[in-house]
């Protein structure tokens, strides 16, 4: 009986079947022991840990060594630090890819789903408060405040967040105007440092818009644990009204232009019209002194036989001026018939004789 007891164990199938055992022994007990310390783990200085214990929120494990029981006992979420801050881009103001084709088209196309042509005629746009449109680029950048609420919320976060920043930008945009968000019309604000400053505003109030309604959340009971600590927003005209207003721009230019020329040819005109007026008046005044002088040259004589005939100064002037006179006008006669005004006996008068 023993040699056939040590036949057995000397058996190549129970060596083996021994081998077999003890692997399978050692891997089920090196699985416990990586079973047992899976929630072990180093947390650093940008993260923090939130432990469930049977899906109830436990603690939250800052930076440093996390001892944790493995699951399902316990589940290790792990998140920011308080100090991370974190950047989220809104898709939900943005244009979609279907409605930036259908501009560049000129037309939407009709889906499968039945919609109508115009399904894509406001997305991506928001109305100001002057009735206007403007499409802004929102990035928030944001930090966990509460990790209970944000691990309680879970996938439902950043839709939430996302929701509440589209309120937010529709609501600030509705309170201003097109020339308080963006550079629109320059030529109707120029340097007005006021509107500049509700143009710089606009991302304060948009962070303090939303942080108000996550406050709101928050007192309701709803709150999805973060806090917004600042925004980029980049403001943008639809490329349909950056042509309108280029063209208008064009047009105005134009005007301008055209305007500036008519003024310049109408003070040319005037300058011209005045050197002309001038000139006359200078030919005119110029004229009437030199007719002046001759008539005062002319009736010199007469003035000074006027006068001496009054005061009786000189009795033989009318005389000399009298033989001064004749002369010429007796060489320009082609005959001279004198008549005594004391004879009429030599008078002749013409046709008398019939």
């Amino acid at each position: 009986m023993s040699s056939v007891d040590s036949g057995r164990q000397g058996s190549p199938w129970l060596q083996a079947g021994r081998l077999v055992f003890v692997a399978l022994y050692g891997v089920t007990l090196l699985a416990a022991w990586r079973w047992g310390i899976s929630n072990v783990q180093q947390i650093s200085a940008d993260k923090r840990a939130v432990v469930l214990r049977m899906g109830a929120i436990s603690r939250v494990q800052s930076a440093g060594l996390l001892l944790a029981w493995p699951q399902p006992f316990e589940q290790v979420v792990m998140l920011p630090s308080a100090e991370s801050v974190i950047e989220r881009r809104v898709e939900n103001l943005l244009r979609s890819a279907r409605a930036s084709q259908a501009d560049i088209s000129g037309e939407d196309d009709e889906d499968t789903s039945g919609s109508s042509p115009d399904t894509f005629a406001g997305s991506g746009f928001l109305l100001t408060g002057d009735a206007g449109i403007v499409q802004l680029d929102v990035r928030v950048f944001y930090r966990v405040s509460n990790p209970y609420n944000y691990v309680l919320q879970g996938a439902h976060v950043l839709p939430a967040l996302d929701r509440i920043v589209t309120r937010s930008a529709v609501a600030v945009c509705a309170a201003r105007d097109l020339d308080t968000i963006l550079v629109a019309r320059p030529e109707l604000i120029g340097n007005d440092s006021n509107i500049a400053q509700q143009r710089e505003r606009l991302r304060s109030d948009l962070v303090r818009s939303i942080n108000q309604a996550l406050a709101a959340l928050d007192a309701d009971g709803l709150g999805i644990g973060l806090e917004v600590v600042r925004a980029d927003v980049q403001s943008s005209l639809p490329a349909t009204t950056v042509n309108a207003f280029n063209a208008v721009l064009t047009a105005s230019q134009q005007a301008e232009k055209g305007m500036a020329d008519a003024r310049t040819g109408a003070a040319w005109e005037m300058q011209t019209a005045t050197q002309n007026a001038d000139r006359t008046l200078q030919v005119a005044q110029a004229q009437a002194s030199e007719r002046l002088s001759k008539a005062q040259t002319d009736t010199a004589s007469m003035m000074k036989l006027a006068a001496a005939m009054k005061d009786g100064s000189d009795p033989g002037l009318m005389l000399r001026i009298y033989r001064e006179r004749i002369s010429p006008i007796l060489s320009k006669a082609g005959s001279l018939t004198m008549v005594n005004p004391k004879d009429d006996s030599h008078l002749i008068i013409q046709g008398a004789g019939k």
